[in-house]
């Protein structure tokens, strides 16, 4: 098992390769072994392009070492076909017998389709080695197909006292706590997640643009809370350059200057259940994860309601003295490190 252990952990950085760039897929990595040496590996790069077993197979020189080898696999080799063959016959045609893989694929057109394809083809399947990690690699993505929403991330910035904002801003200007190494590692993070949200009161007094330019990667889709349309419409988050979602209650004509083809109104009822109306929003626009960028209501709505499953807190020097507290809420240090002078913790939910 150890051995098994050792190439699954290989698959699992492998498909880290590609993180922000395979949704609505999953990450996979692939290893291939012939008599304990790696002879082909690979990982799904892009959604659309040959999955993580194909890569592999084609990465291995000699094609006659296929049937007399092993391949690894993080993710449930899939049964069925999409913009791509099924990668289970693919390892059924190359005579491959023996398959490890790491955990089952929750994807309803999978969900062990592929396991019983090969077990029907007379491959001798390994399930479960590195399960734990395995499923961590994708937690977006199992989170969105087991739970139907997507994977949340709480995220803020903190002074040492414990304020997110001053008592006052006069200028439509972000009133930055942290140092600019934080801020691109925050980019960074954009650019790994498919969506990004933030409240009214942020969009009217930050103005922010909600994209990566700190950090080359895809913009995620930007999502804003307008209950009765109160943002300026020559806001950022209106310029059309990013697909934005604009989640309000009002169910008057939407203002001309909204009409965008990449400005989409969603209207929920805020009476509700306002974290899960979000969460029934994204799910529907097939949005895997989402970074809740604050202000404190907002990001307090998602804790209250427990919905959430990672919090990122950056603690900087500053002082306020005075000002919007930052939220309160209970979870376990899995990370606590220093970005430079800044202090970040990650804390999970329901660990």
């Amino acid at each position: 098992m150890k051995k098994h252990e050792f190439y699954l952990k290989r698959c699992i950085q492998l498909a880290k390769n590609a993180t922000g760039n395979t949704y609505p897929n999953p990450l996979v990595g692939s290893v291939i072994v012939y008599q304990d040496e790696i002879i082909g590996e690979g990982w799904h790069q892009k959604a659309g392009e040959p999955h993580a077993e194909v890569n592999a197979i084609n990465s291995v020189n000699d094609k006659s070492l296929l049937k007399k080898s092993t391949i690894y696999v993080s993710l449930e080799p899939c049964s069925h076909f999409g913009k791509t063959p099924p990668c289970s016959d693919l390892i059924i045609a190359h005579k491959i017998k023996r398959v490890v893989i790491g955990t089952m694929d929750p994807f309803a057109k999978v969900k062990g389709r592929g396991i019983q394809k090969l077990l029907s083809a007379g491959c001798d399947v390994v399930l479960g080695v590195l399960e734990k990690e395995s499923q961590e690699l994708n937690k977006r993505f199992f989170t969105f197909h087991q739970h139907e929403r997507p994977y949340v991330i709480l995220k803020w910035a903190q002074t040492q006292d414990g304020f997110i904002a001053p008592e006052t801003q006069d200028q439509r200007e972000p009133v930055w706590i942290t140092n600019s190494s934080s801020k691109q590692l925050v980019h960074k993070w954009r650019s790994e997640e498919q969506s990004i949200l933030v409240g009214t009161q942020t969009a009217i007094k930050d103005n922010p643009k909600l994209n990566t330019r700190l950090w080359e990667g895809n913009n995620p889709v930007r999502v804003v809370l307008d209950q009765n349309l109160r943002i300026p419409k020559a806001s950022h988050l209106f310029d059309g350059t990013i697909k934005t979602i604009v989640i309000t209650e009002l169910n008057t004509e939407i203002p001309p200057a909204l009409e965008k083809e990449n400005l989409i109104i969603e209207k929920v009822d805020f009476q509700l259940n306002l974290a899960e109306e979000i969460c029934k929003v994204l799910y529907r626009h097939e949005l895997q994860s989402v970074i809740i960028e604050g202000g404190k209501k907002t990001l307090q709505t998602f804790i209250d309601t427990n919905l959430w499953n990672e919090a990122r807190v950056f603690t900087g020097k500053k002082l306020f003295k005075t000002g919007t507290k930052a939220p309160t809420f209970t979870g376990k240090i899995i990370e606590n490190l220093m970005i430079d002078n800044d202090q970040l913790e990650i804390y999970r939910n329901g660990l």
